[in-house]
């Protein structure tokens, strides 16, 4: 039974699975975006948030807490200089996981995770839908040509005008 175990062990030996995390997020950090099976993505996403987090306040203690875990002088640089901008006001959710389907080989689920802040589809998308104007749900409006339109416009209120003389 697996009560209250938390973590993935992704059928590896401690000391590989996080060597393998460090080298996994050295590698999201440098490419902003990467592909592997979805097991080790949502591996990847507790074992990376919280060194985001950490890159947002820039000390020296906090770059070497990052680089107990990543071992990577370039990757921290580029966390540090580049990304900690970016993610400064998040308040957290760094990553997002989109499913791109199976593996042909074994079937395993596949998955990019990538960096929120860097992918210039999602953000043009997001930019485009901020533009467009809101509508609310409601009955579809009649479409009536504009002539066969007006002669009933033009009787409606006379036949309301009749009804407020009468009473």
């Amino acid at each position: 039974m697996r009560h209250g175990k938390k973590i993935n062990h992704l059928g590896r030996t401690t000391p590989h699975r996080k060597a393998m995390l460090a080298n996994m997020a050295c590698s999201l950090i440098l490419h902003k975006r990467i592909t592997t099976t979805l097991a080790k993505a949502k591996a990847l996403r507790t074992y990376v948030e919280p060194l985001l987090t950490k890159s947002k306040d820039d000390s020296t203690n906090s770059r070497r807490v990052v680089f107990s875990y990543l071992q990577d002088k370039e990757a921290i640089s580029i966390l540090f200089r580049d990304i900690a901008v970016k993610i400064a006001d998040r308040p957290g959710g760094y990553t997002r996981i989109i499913k791109t389907g199976n593996r042909i080989g074994d079937n395993a689920e596949m998955c990019f995770i990538e960096l929120v802040d860097y992918n210039e589809l999602m953000l043009s998308s997001k930019a485009g839908k901020a533009e467009k104007a809101t509508t609310r749900r409601g009955r579809a409006k009649k479409k009536v040509d504009a002539p066969a339109a007006a002669p009933a416009v033009e009787a409606a209120p006379a036949a309301d005008e009749t009804t407020a003389t009468e009473e």
